[in-house]
C-alpha cells in the first residue's frame, strides 16, 4: 500500500486529524450544536432507501440548482462507487470520500474539493488478468462504509498480487487514511484456510457494504460474463480483533448478490437478493430473495425466501431477480404492514411480507412495472399514506399516455395492499436515483443522474412527476458519469461522482 501526500496536502491532513482527536469519543455536531448528519453508507442508512432528508431542498430552490463554480475535484479513475459525506467531529468540516477503480481512495473538503489526503491500496486488476468482465482495470467498485464510532472506512478492492488478483479488505482511519491495524483481510485466503472454496478471480464484489451490530457485512456475485466457478457470497467480518469471520454462499453457481445497492438490514436480519445460477434443476439459492440471521445462518423455511414460481425459466433467460436490492417498507395500515419490494431484470415488482417471504412463488403480490430490465439502486419515499419507490427501468402502464425511463410506483394500503405505477419520465441514463425531501415527506423530490447517457441531472416532484430540474445550462454539464451511480444529497449540496471528477451542485 502507498500514501501518496504532498506538503499541502499533507498539512491539510495534519489540521483535519487534530480536529478529529481532540474529539475521538464526541459525537458530531453543527454550529448550532445539532448533530450533523452524514452520508455514511449507500443510499444513507442500512436499509439503502435512498430518501435523504434536506429541510433547505424545496421545489422552488431546486429550480435555481446549479453547478458549484467553487468546487473542483479531480480525481484518478473510474468510479463506481458512490461517494460518502463525514462532518468531522466538533467542527465546521466535512469530508467527502470517494474510491475509484484504480485503488484509489479520497478524502476531499467538501465545500472545496481541496484532496485532504489520498491513499493508494495496491495496484488494480487489468482486465486481460481477468477471465470475462466489463470493467478496466478492476479495482473498488462496491461503496464502502464508515463506522463512525471508530472514525473508520471499510471496502473491499481488487488488487493485483505477484501470484494472482486478491480481493481484499481494508480499514482506512477517517483522519489520515491510514490502513488500520490488523487490516487487510485477504478474503480468498481466510475462506480457504476454513474449508470454503472461494476464488477471488472469478468473483467481483460490486454490492454496498453494510454495518450492523459491529460486522462489516460484504456481498459477491460474478463478473460480466458470468464465467468461472462464482457464487454469490455473503462475507461478514467482526470489527474487532481478530476479526472473526462468517459466511453464506449459494449452493449452486451463479446466484451472485450483484445489485449496487448490495445488502440491507433491519437490525436483526440481513437480505440479499441472488440472481441467475446454472443447470440447478432443483432450486440452489438462485433468482431470490434471502434472510439470513446476523451470523449468516440460513434456515431454508419458506419463511426465510422467496423465489419466483418461474425461476428456471429466468436461470435460462439470465433474467435476474438480483438487479437491485431489497427494499424494507413499513405501510401502517396495510395487511401486511412489514413489507419486501424487489424488483427484476423481468421488469417486475414483487411484494413480500416480511414476517413471512413465503418461499415459491408467495408474494403478496406481483405486478409488471416495466417493460425493460431493472438493475439499478431504487428508492422509497412516503406519499400520504402511500409509500412511493422510484427506479430507473422504462415504465409499464404509464399514466395519461407518459413515458420514460424513470418510474415511481406506489404501494398503498389494503388487505393486501395494492401497486400501480403513478408517473413516468424522463432520466436520459442509466443513474440510481435517491429522493430528498424537506422533513421527511414534503418537496419530495426524485433525483437522478442520466448516466452513459445525457450525464445531466435531473429532479422530478415526487407526488406528480413534474420536472424542477432539467439537467442545467452548459455550464451544469458533467462528464462521464458511469451506470449505476447515484448521487447524495447533504445539507448544502449535491454531489455526483464521475469519471475523474466529482461534481458539487448548490441550490
Amino acid at each position: 500500500m502507498l500514501k501518496e501526500n504532498s506538503l499541502s496536502q499533507r498539512l491539510a491532513v495534519l489540521l483535519v486529524a487534530s480536529a478529529v482527536e481532540a474529539a475521538l469519543a464526541a459525537d458530531a455536531v453543527d454550529k448550532s450544536g445539532n448533530a450533523a448528519a452524514g452520508v455514511l453508507e449507500h443510499h444513507g442508512d442500512a436499509t439503502h432507501s435512498g430518501m435523504f432528508i434536506v429541510p433547505s431542498l424545496t421545489f422552488e430552490r431546486a429550480r435555481g440548482l446549479h453547478r458549484d463554480p467553487s468546487f473542483h475535484a479531480e480525481v484518478a479513475g473510474a468510479i463506481y462507487a458512490q461517494p460518502l459525506y463525514w462532518p468531522v467531529p466538533r467542527t465546521s468540516k466535512a469530508l467527502l470520500i470517494v474510491a475509484t477503480e484504480q485503488n484509489a481512495v479520497y478524502a476531499l473538503d467538501a465545500a472545496t474539493g481541496a484532496t485532504v489526503w489520498r491513499t493508494s491500496l495496491g495496484l488494480p486488476v487489468p482486465h486481460a488478468a481477468l477471465p470475462c468482465g466489463n470493467i478496466d482495470p478492476l479495482g473498488i467498485t462496491g461503496t464502502p462504509v464508515i463506522d463512525e464510532r471508530t472514525q473508520a472506512l471499510y471496502l473491499d478492492a481488487m488488487v493485483k498480487a505477484p501470484d494472482a488478483a486478491k480481493h481484499q479488505l481494508f480499514a482506512l482511519s477517517l483522519k489520515d487514511g491510514a490502513v488500520l491495524a490488523g487490516w487487510p483481510i485477504d478474503v480468498e485466503t481466510v475462506l480457504k484456510a476454513s474449508g470454503k472454496s472461494f476464488t477471488s478471480k472469478f468473483q467481483n464484489q460490486r454490492g454496498a457494504l453494510t454495518i450492523v451490530r459491529d460486522t462489516l457485512y460484504v456481498p459477491y456475485g460474478g463478473h460480466f460474463g458470468d464465467c468461472g466457478d462464482y457464487h454469490g457470497w455473503v462475507v461478514g467480518v467482526s470489527l474487532q480483533p481478530p476479526h472473526a469471520m462468517h459466511v453464506w454462499s449459494t449452493r449452486g453457481r451463479g446466484g451472485g448478490i450483484w445489485a449496487p445497492g448490495g445488502l440491507v438490514s433491519d437490525g436483526r436480519s440481513i437480505y440479499a437478493v441472488t440472481g441467475n445460477t446454472f443447470g440447478a434443476h432443483n432450486w440452489a439459492d438462485g433468482e431470490a430473495v434471502i434472510r439470513l440471521g446476523l451470523e449468516l445462518s440460513f434456515s431454508r423455511q419458506p419463511q426465510d425466501f422467496f423465489a419466483p414460481a418461474d425461476w428456471q425459466q429466468l436461470d435460462a433467460t439470465d433474467t435476474d431477480l438480483g438487479g437491485t436490492h431489497a427494499l424494507l417498507l413499513d405501510l401502517p395500515g396495510a395487511k401486511p404492514s412489514e413489507l419486501v419490494l424487489s424488483l427484476g431484470k423481468d421488469g417486475k415488482a414483487y411484494l413480500l411480507d416480511r414476517q413471512n417471504l413465503g418461499g415459491f412463488g408467495a408474494s403478496v403480490l406481483t405486478k409488471k412495472v416495466s417493460s425493460g430490465s431493472i438493475r439499478t439502486a431504487p428508492a422509497a419515499f412516503s406519499s400520504g399514506s402511500d409509500v412511493r419507490v422510484a427506479f430507473q427501468g422504462q415504465g409499464a402502464d404509464c399514466p395519461n399516455g407518459t413515458s420514460g425511463d424513470l418510474t415511481v410506483i406506489a404501494i398503498a394500503e389494503g388487505t393486501p395492499p395494492t401497486l400501480r405505477v403513478v408517473w413516468c419520465a424522463a432520466e436520459h441514463g442509466r443513474g440510481s436515483p435517491i429522493v430528498t425531501t424537506t422533513d421527511g415527506k414534503a418537496n419530495a423530490i426524485v433525483w437522478a443522474v442520466g448516466s452513459e447517457g445525457d450525464n445531466r441531472l435531473h429532479g422530478f416532484r415526487g407526488d406528480n412527476g413534474e420536472v424542477v430540474f432539467s439537467g442545467g445550462g452548459s455550464g451544469d454539464a458533467m462528464g462521464l458519469v458511469r451506470r449505476f451511480q447515484t448521487l447524495i444529497a447533504t445539507g448544502e449540496r449535491l454531489y455526483v461522482a464521475g469519471d475523474d471528477q466529482i461534481y458539487a451542485f448548490m441550490f
